[in-house]
């Protein structure tokens, strides 16, 4: 097919990327591009959902990155998977041996965080380095999710929208495991499919222990829900979290001592990006803004959370200082540096990467560390709120009434302006509630 019927399907079909910022998968089909990756590096700690749907849905997934290769016209498409997933790795190597694929190849990776950021990614499988603030495809290379790519294919063998998202169910649970959940299931009833918590006192971690948010439990699960970790209250990730800016400022003015280890470990920096969290550090902690390209350089901070998780001796919290800056300068209206200045890669990089097993081990989650089998079979919750807006990009609008009785892939929201992606029922039911953020569905 052509690239403008394709795009059509994947954008009638609700495919977003499914991890990160949520881009709509329409949008990053370009002619532009001579490599297409996979990306299949997990990125966050304890994550095991990729690895375990490549190795399951191999031949589809396959087949759906051949296709796109073929449509866009790239002349080569690259299935990135880290050294250690032997089983996908496997899977994967059988699959090549058809000839079906003639554009795929297979291309390791190292067990290092985070290797699934997609300007780290596409170093490490090309060799190409996508300027500060820029786009892959600026470099003549697109990156899809293994899950992403999964839900293409359904999309373009089955005219199967998007209505479920697989979550890694991790941490103080009875039974981890990673599940096929529809889109606006609770996190509590995600957490109750699981077996429920070990433990009464404890916090919701939405989306990684690196990267991720403290959730509620009312909260529901979206195109961009990975994992839900499950960790005691008075865990180390959870109080960093819950600490407040001011006086994460305060112990910045009052310890810092300008060790660099922030920046001689940021995975950006070994890229030759202009971020150097200790700089940074040093101005907002003493109010310096004699200098003020420190603080426009925060636009290109990526929040890996290397800086402040597991390179900082002090336990400072640079990231999430860098990242209120950062909010703060867009609400001023300040865009980041259209022609930002970058160094070289550094020659140090190869021996500054994070191993995961050591992170994990500094984050104190080695515990968790258990396997979280995949369960082909769907859910069915009682009720969903499917939120309109899941996406990077204007957000669907209703296109449904309450009391409407809806069946399961029905268009409950169209796509609405630029970048927009319509919303599907996640579940056959009644549409109980409707809100300008999101459609509420009773089973019956």
């Amino acid at each position: 097919m052509d690239c403008k019927t394709l795009r059509d399907k994947l954008q009638q079909a609700g495919i977003a990327g499914a991890g990160g910022a949520g881009f709509p998968t329409y949008a990053k089909l370009d002619e532009r591009a001579d490599t297409i990756l996979l990306n299949c590096a997990e990125c966050e700690p304890l994550l095991s959902l990729h690895r375990q749907l490549l190795a399951l849905h191999t031949e589809e997934i396959l087949s759906a990155f051949e296709q796109v290769a073929r449509t866009v016209g790239a002349e080569r498409a690259v299935v990135c998977v880290k050294k250690e997933y032997r089983a996908a790795i496997q899977a994967v190597e059988h699959g090549l041996e058809s000839g079906l694929y003639p554009h795929v190849s297979l291309h390791l990776l190292q067990g290092v965080y985070p290797m699934g950021d997609e300007v780290v990614l596409v170093y490490e499988a090309t060799g190409r380095v996508i300027r500060p603030g820029g786009l892959p495809i600026e470099e003549g290379v697109i990156v899809f999710n293994v899950e992403t790519m999964y839900n293409v294919s359904r999309a373009l063998t089955q005219e199967a929208p998007v209505t479920k998202k697989l979550v890694t169910m991790i941490g103080e649970l009875k039974e981890p495991k990673t599940l096929f959940l529809p889109l606006g299931t609770s996190l509590e009833e995600a957490i109750a499919l699981a077996g429920g918590p070990l433990i009464q006192d404890y916090a919701i971690l939405v989306g990684g222990p690196m990267m991720g948010r403290e959730g509620r439990k009312t909260d529901p699960v979206t195109r961009t829900t990975n994992a839900v970790l499950v960790l005691p209250s008075d865990h180390g990730l959870i109080q960093r979290m819950r600490a407040k800016i001011s006086v994460d400022l305060q112990r910045a003015a009052s310890i810092c001592c300008q060790c660099r280890a922030c920046t001689d470990l940021c995975p950006r920096n070994a890229l030759g990006h202009p971020i150097e969290p200790h700089k940074f550090m040093r101005s907002a902690a003493n109010r310096d803004f004699s200098d003020p390209q420190v603080f426009l350089d925060t636009f290109f901070c990526s929040s890996c959370g290397t800086c402040e998780l597991y390179a900082c001796p002090q336990s400072l919290s640079p990231r999430t200082l860098i990242t209120a800056y950062k909010n703060g300068l867009r609400k001023a209206g300040v865009k980041a540096p259209a022609d930002p200045q970058f160094a070289p890669v550094s020659q140090a990089r190869e021996y500054r990467k994070v191993p995961e097993a050591r992170l994990k081990a500094r984050l104190g989650l080695s515990t968790y560390d258990r396997p979280a089998p995949l369960c082909p079979e769907s859910c069915q919750p009682k009720k969903v709120r499917v939120f309109l807006s899941q996406h990077i990009g204007a957000p669907a609008l209703a296109a449904v009434e309450e009391g409407a009785l809806v069946k399961e892939g029905q268009t409950i929201g169209r796509a609405a302006g630029r970048l927009s992606l319509p919303v599907h029922a996640s579940i056959g039911g009644r549409v109980s509630h409707i809100t300008e953020k999101w459609i509420e569905i009773t089973a019956d």
